[in-house]
Parts: structure tokens; C-alpha cells; sequence
């Protein structure tokens, strides 16, 4: 019987000391008892005689013992808000979905292998409360989280949940993955931004190849927008290609814009998932 093919773990971190008080695998400012050293205290503050510091103990103006005080390595909350309107479901060199489902499958993953607890928000024109998967760390119920998104057809009209998204997600600040193709009107992006900016956000932009050209070089083209599903032919020719790569450029420098007004470094996934990429987004 083949051994199955290991998921592939993303190696994630934050940019700053982790603020919880379960064990974990991120730097934090907080426990005693760890490994990582952050100072002296007093002995009557962190009352413990096997940290004894005798030099910095006789280098105290009060006469005070002093004890190495370490820090602990705490976990943190890891999150997903995901657009599910149906500009989502579009298939090119890869199923936008399938990306989408594999990105949430190794990034539970990776979570629950760090000690972190993981979550999951959809949303399309609403929440989608069918798909809403609470702060845990239960493998399994993310292992149906995405054997359920492998089988979805979204249909959503719009994506305007997403501004409601942050209602969803812990109190305590996590990091957030936000996965879209951004496919919606360009002011809404800054909303959406704000509204999640309490967490470390990482926007993460899911875009195929073959949506921005075609592979003849002329001829009538269908074209269909997914959201409203409305179809028209197009005389696809040199000059409306040119006029389709422009506009891709146009739309690739907004969101950019969008994201430096919020400080925001986003990772774009053009064709499919691969998790050394996303590693590389961290540690660059």
C-alpha cells in the first residue's frame, strides 16, 4: 500500500512578539521560563533560585539578588478570509478553487504542526456561515473544510461579506491570510483592508494566465462575467489584446497602491499553489 504523499508545510511568521499564553513556536516577551533571555528581575518578582544571576546580583546599587528572566515561545492564532463570489470558480491552467482549497489545506496544516490554531471565514455576497470554521485545532475539521471547497460552485454575486469578515475572527491579534482575485470595484479594496487591519494581514492575490489572454491570435471570442453572467462576443484581434494586457497592468498597479496605502505586502499565486513561495514571502 503507497504511503500517502505528505502536504507541504508553509513556514510562516509574524513580524512581531506574540502576545498569547499558550505554548508555541513564536517569539514572545512574556513567561520566565523559557529559553530565550530577556532581562533581569528580582528575586522576589521571578522567585526562582536556579536562575541566580551572582554577577548582576553583586552589580546592583541595592543589594538586591537578580535572576535571568527568559522568555517563552507562545502560539498564535492563524486565520483565512476567503472571497467566494463566483469569479472564484473560474478554471484556466488551474482551478482557481482547487488553488484556493489547497492553500487553506496546507496552511492548516502547518498550523496545527506549529502548535497554532486555525480558522476559516467565507464570504460572497454575505458570511457564509455554511463554511465558518471557528479558531480550533482539530485536524479533521479541516481536513472537511477542504474536501468541501474541492466540491464548490460558487454562484455569489459579489463579495461584499468580506467587510464583515472581521466579526468572524478573534479578538487577539492573528494572522490573517486574505485570498481573492480582487476581481471586485477597486474602492472597495481599501475597505476591506481597514477593516482587517487590527491583524497582521497578508492579502494573497489568486490570478491565472489564461485570464488576461487567449491562445488564438484572432477570431470571436465568448466572454462571460461570472458575478453578473453576462455573455458577449468579442472580435478578439492584435489591438483589443494589447488593450487587455494594459488593462491587466492597470488593474495589477491599483491593487498594489491599495495595499501600500495600508502597508501591506501582498504575495500574488499566478497558476497553482505552491507553498515554498509562500515560506519565501516571510523570510525574503
Amino acid at each position: 500500500m503507497a504511503r500517502p504523499t505528505p502536504l507541504p508545510e508553509i513556514h510562516y511568521r509574524i513580524g512581531r512578539a506574540a502576545l498569547g499564553h499558550f505554548p508555541g513556536h513564536h517569539r514572545s516577551r512574556r513567561g520566565d521560563s523559557g529559553f530565550e533571555f530577556r532581562g533581569h528581575a528580582s528575586l522576589l518578582d521571578a522567585p526562582d533560585p536556579r536562575r541566580l544571576d551572582l554577577h548582576a546580583s553583586l552589580r546592583d546599587p541595592f543589594g538586591q539578588w537578580s535572576v535571568r528572566v527568559y522568555s517563552q515561545r507562545k502560539s498564535i492564532p492563524v486565520a483565512v478570509v476567503a472571497d467566494l463570489s463566483a469569479s472564484m470558480g473560474f478554471a484556466g491552467a488551474q482551478a482557481r478553487l482547487q488553488v484556493l482549497a489547497d492553500f487553506v489545506d496546507s496552511l492548516a496544516w502547518s498550523a496545527w504542526r506549529t502548535g497554532d490554531s486555525f480558522g476559516f471565514v467565507a464570504c460572497d455576497e454575505q458570511v457564509r456561515t455554511d463554511l465558518l470554521l471557528p479558531q480550533g485545532r482539530s485536524r479533521a475539521a479541516a481536513g472537511e473544510l477542504t474536501r468541501t471547497l474541492r466540491d464548490l460552485q460558487p454562484t455569489g454575486r459579489s463579495a461584499h461579506g468580506l467587510q464583515l469578515a472581521h466579526r468572524h475572527l478573534p479578538q487577539r491579534r492573528s494572522l490573517v491570510f486574505l485570498l481573492s482575485d480582487f476581481h471586485w470595484p477597486i474602492d472597495e479594496v481599501p475597505a476591506v483592508l481597514a477593516s482587517l487591519a487590527h491583524h497582521d494581514l497578508v492579502p494573497v492575490v489568486l490570478w491565472d494566465p489564461q485570464e488576461f489572454s487567449l491562445g488564438a491570435a484572432r477570431g470571436l471570442a465568448q466572454v462571460l462575467d461570472p458575478e453578473t453572467g453576462r455573455q458577449r462576443l468579442v472580435w478578439w484581434r492584435a489591438a483589443l489584446r494589447e488593450q487587455w494586457r494594459v488593462q491587466q497592468a492597470r488593474r495589477h498597479a491599483a491593487l498594489l497602491q491599495a495595499f501600500r496605502g495600508q502597508r501591506l505586502s501582498p504575495l500574488f499565486i499566478e497558476g497553482a499553489f505552491d507553498a515554498d513561495a509562500v515560506t519565501r514571502h516571510f523570510h525574503a
